[in-house]
């Protein structure tokens, strides 16, 4: 693993909790265009500022704080306490009056069953590995933890939504990448360091967090469950992998690495942005957001990586005050950073 000393003069928390954010709302009034659409209203470049006062956001940075405060508020950050948080957590986001942002189905049916009481293995959707699995990990890889309970934690809160083994491994790597740019991995590594992490956990099932969500017709062991979503996004990276090696035309990154829908396409894809850009912080999310598929999720994500890697002073100053929820992103940023 890759790490360095975290300077906390570049509020590298902050500046991924806000990076997801920023790139949540420039992507939300492109997520249904498609490129040439986009690319008339915003130009080549595509979106580059926010608009609105408040700029508002979706589902994706409202969900990330939901793990972000039970994260918060645990006392320990074991399955036993935190589980509940995230319930809670959840059930308040789906009654709220706020959530009306187009959410993901998997969400709202998933959370119906957690209301009902139900053990959250029976309550998530099994067949799932929406992008909503990953799209609010973000605040689990700016925590100090170990590397098993980061994990754990990244699956638990997919978990609880979404049940597919994809879901599982693609939110472990991605608040896998969130802890590497923080502690000072270059983006361009974080291929080679995703891959080689997929590798080495292909057949870790976590009991202890996951219990019996393994079982399910077709599936033999524990092992060959969650295997199945590592093989899943070993194949995205490598698709990532030969993307980066071409010459980057500058067009819609969907075409190499998917529209980002299911989880380990919207890994790929904004990691793609990410690593594209990682020079020009705005164009990663410009990027994101100037795609056919789910913009909002690719830019979020692609933000909260340049965000962990370059910190708060990458973005520009007057957004903190216009982007929505920023009272929360900044308690939330003052907890870790």
């Amino acid at each position: 693993m890759i790490t360095g000393v975290i300077d906390s003069s570049r509020r590298l928390a902050a500046g991924s909790l806000f990076g997801l954010a920023y790139g949540d709302a420039l992507g939300k009034d492109t997520e249904f265009l498609t490129v040439a659409e986009i690319v008339r209203r915003y130009g080549p470049s595509g979106p580059r500022d926010l608009t609105g006062d408040p700029a508002l956001v979706t589902d994706d940075t409202q969900m990330a704080l939901a793990v972000g405060w039970a994260l918060h508020d645990a006392p320990d950050w074991s399955p036993e306490v935190v589980e509940p948080l995230l319930r809670r957590r959840f059930l308040d986001w789906a009654a709220s009056p706020d959530n009306n942002r187009a959410p993901g189905m998997t969400c709202l049916r998933a959370c119906a069953e957690l209301d009902r009481g139900v053990r959250w293995q029976e309550a998530t959707v099994a067949d799932s590995k929406g992008c909503g699995a990953n799209m609010r990990v973000t605040p689990v890889g700016l925590l100090d933890v170990d590397l098993d309970t980061l994990a754990g934690l990244a699956q638990l809160q997919a978990g609880l939504t979404h049940g597919h083994p994809t879901a599982l491994a693609a939110s472990e790597l991605t608040a896998y990448a969130v802890r590497l740019l923080r502690e000072g991995a270059a983006p361009a590594q974080l291929p080679r360091l995703l891959t080689d992490r997929a590798r080495e956990q292909r057949r870790v099932y976590r009991a202890d967090w996951l219990g019996d969500l393994w079982q399910r017709p077709g599936m033999a062991t524990p092992e060959e469950f969650i295997a199945r979503g590592w093989d899943e996004c070993l194949a995205v990276l490598g698709r990532l992998d030969a993307a980066l090696a071409a010459p980057d035309d500058g067009g819609d990154p969907c075409r190499q690495t998917g529209e980002g829908w299911i989880a380990e396409e919207a890994l790929a894809t904004a990691l793609f942005c990410a690593v594209r850009h990682a020079d020009d912080p705005v164009a990663a999310l410009a990027r994101g957001a100037t795609t056919a598929g789910d913009s909002d999720s690719i830019a979020a994500l692609a933000g909260a990586f340049v965000g962990a890697a370059a910190g708060l002073p990458a973005w520009p100053t007057s957004w903190a005050a216009r982007i929505e929820y920023a009272d929360q992103l900044t308690t939330l940023a003052h907890a870790w950073d």
